[in-house]
């Protein structure tokens, strides 16, 4: 077996793209509904990884949509590229794909980023920007015809050309992401192919212009998991980085699935990392280059800063809209859905990153639940109402409350716990087992157990993975502390 079985970026965070910048290197993936947009990492290693900020942070630059409708939707793919002292990004939401990618930069990648540029008239998914030595930007996309191109001025979005298709893939389905990269004499034009599940992979063709016409590697695709016993699959949608002593590598996405046939994903497509040599001309594949430990993922958060940190995401809507930071710490939470709604519209949240792990959430004020989603009608939650505790669950048209708990003091913090399974193979196996409840002196007290194949991406669709909030119910309510703590998992059973 070979191959990092550790991403350096866990939990949802997919299509990776990279630059690097002297010593250091600067990472985005996509957020698709979630509120603030493309999460920004810095790296001095290509292994180590620390969240520097989010892209688009502001409601000028970011509108999405709450709801069913909004699930998978918003940001696809964007591009992070340093071009003649600046940073750029260029993106898709696909809440308002038919304005064209949208277009902002930096100076700063940490910092704040423009208002977007809208490119008018250049209609897909998951652009790239490239600039050839005359300084002529490309920018390139997959549209319903394949891989479409065309000149822009990145300033002001203007499209200078006429758009047209320069490569159709290698016959795979869904040519898309594609990456545009200049190594000597050559251009190479990176793809994502054969659909973000078990066939994916990634591909290459080169040429010696920018617009083509196209060489497909001879050993395409360069990169997939698609038929072998591999823990990480459906491998692809990768971006290359040249490091400073002239060798490269390669970020790519894939997914950890467990449990019985047909396996579930849980946490999203992540982000790993491969070495890559080149060979007659030709990028190839080195999986086993980098030992990628496991990523520090552990925090606790008593809201003692005036900012939130980046890590805190909302679906639809900014999150500093409704968490207000209270003088000496915690958070005040403005009323979000009716305690029998299902649809989030407050969820303060953070991306669930490990295969175990338990979270726990005081808040001593207010009707309130601490929720484990995937989307508004794939999730599990311990909700307080009064004196009372309850564990619920929606799947799909299912709504049932659990198990319920009265005479829980409200200073006791309501918790979730999952635990991956690594017995003997069964059938009756999903992924991972949701505990909820809440904790004591004694330790984790569960109400009820859920199996985690009910909020995976098999079962509830889409892109994303699950997350961790919490919501006020009805009323406005206080958060003093929220936890994050992953949980050893067994080696599994033969």
């Amino acid at each position: 077996m070979t191959g990092n079985l550790n991403p350096i970026i866990p939990g949802f965070h997919p299509d990776p793209s990279i630059c690097r910048v002297g010593e250091d290197y600067y990472l985005v993936t996509s957020s698709f509904e979630y509120f603030p947009g493309v999460p920004i990492f810095h790296s001095r290693d290509l292994v180590r990884w620390e969240q520097i900020g989010n892209v688009l942070d502001r409601p000028s630059q970011l509108s999405l949509r709450l709801g069913r409708e909004g699930a998978s939707a918003g940001i696809y793919a964007p591009t992070l590229r340093h071009h003649d002292g600046q940073f750029w990004v260029v993106t898709t939401n696909r809440d308002e794909v038919m304005k064209g990618h949208l277009i902002v930069r930096a100076n700063d990648p940490g910092g704040e980023w423009s208002d977007p540029v809208h490119t008018s008239g250049a209609i897909g998914i998951d652009p790239d920007l490239a600039w050839d030595e005359d300084g002529a930007c490309y920018l390139t996309w997959s549209g319903p015809q394949g891989v479409a191109q065309a000149t822009v001025d990145p300033a002001t979005g203007k499209v200078l050309s006429g758009p047209r298709v320069i490569w159709r893939g290698t016959g795979m389905a869904h040519t898309e992401g594609p990456h545009l990269i200049r190594r000597g004499a050559y251009w190479y034009l990176l793809v994502a192919e054969g659909g973000t599940g078990p066939g994916h992979g990634v591909c290459v063709a080169r040429s010696t212009a920018p617009s083509g016409p196209w060489e497909p590697h001879p050993a395409n695709p360069v990169l997939s998991h698609r038929s072998i016993a591999h823990p990480v699959q459906n491998t692809g949608h990768g971006d290359l980085v040249e490091l400073p002593d002239g060798s490269w590598a390669m970020v790519h996405l894939g997914v950890r699935p467990r449990g019985s046939f047909p396996e579930s994903h849980v946490n999203g497509r992540e982000t790993f990392l491969t070495g890559v040599d080149w060979v007659d001309g030709w990028p190839v594949i080195v999986e086993d280059r980098y030992a990628v430990p496991e990523a520090p993922t552990a925090f606790t958060d008593d809201f003692g800063s005036p900012r939130l940190h980046p890590r805190w995401i909302a679906p639809g809507v900014d999150p500093r809209s409704f968490a207000t930071p209270r003088p000496g710490g915690g958070l005040c939470l403005s009323a979000g859905r009716r305690p029998a709604a299902r649809d989030a519209e407050r969820l303060l949240a953070v991306r669930a990153r490990d295969a175990s792990w338990t979270a726990s959430a005081i808040l001593p004020e207010g009707d309130v639940a601490l929720v484990v989603r995937i989307d508004d009608a794939h999730w599990v939650a311990v909700e307080r109402q009064g004196g009372t505790l309850c564990a619920r669950a929606v799947i799909g048209p299912l709504d049932q409350v659990l198990a319920t708990a009265d005479g829980i003091a409200a200073d006791r913090p309501l918790a979730l716990r999952v635990a991956a399974h690594t017995e003997q193979y069964s059938f009756a196996k999903g992924p991972d087992e949701i505990h909820l409840g809440y904790l004591t002196d004694t330790g984790f007290h569960t109400l009820a157990t859920v199996d985690g194949r009910y909020v995976s991406t098999e079962v509830a669709g889409g892109f994303t993975g699950r997350v961790i909030g919490v919501e006020a119910l009805g009323t406005d309510a206080f958060l003093t502390r929220f936890s994050y703590e992953p949980q050893p998992v067994p080696p599994t059973a033969s």
